[in-house]
């Protein structure tokens, strides 16, 4: 597999496994509940992530497949990508940001079956990175 990609891959697994965490250190009964108002639950935090991953996905899939019609190779650049990220704006919690209206959670969805939807576009995201 070409190096960046599994870079890539290998990130994807480290952070989902620290979401995987995150969502374990709720209780169960509490995963379907907003801590307040204006926040929104674990159910809600998942079922976003479900939403912005397939949008992405879709991007991705996309100007990869307008990039080939253009005559894009192979890639042979090995540096990491990773670094490259603003991973550290994506966390920062101490500023709010307003998800798109197409990212916003329906709020339908339990932690339960939020997670198998986020799983399910993982899946999905996976086998279109490893087939770009």
């Amino acid at each position: 597999m070409q190096p960046r990609i599994q870079e890539v891959l290998t990130y994807l697994d480290t952070q989902r496994a620290a979401l995987e965490q995150a969502v374990a250190a709720v209780p169960p009964t509490l995963r379907d509940r907003r801590p307040a108002a204006d926040r929104w639950s674990v159910a809600e935090v998942l079922e976003h992530l479900a939403l912005v991953e397939a949008r992405i996905a879709q991007v991705v899939d996309e100007r990869l497949a307008a990039a080939r019609r253009d005559g894009l190779g192979p890639e042979h650049e090995s540096t990491p990508v990773v670094p490259t990220l603003d991973v550290a704006g994506l966390l920062d919690r101490s500023r709010r940001l307003t998800a798109s209206e197409a990212s916003q959670p329906r709020g339908n969805l339990s932690a339960d079956a939020a997670w198998d939807a986020l799983a399910k576009r993982r899946s999905a995201t996976r086998a279109m990175v490893v087939a770009a």
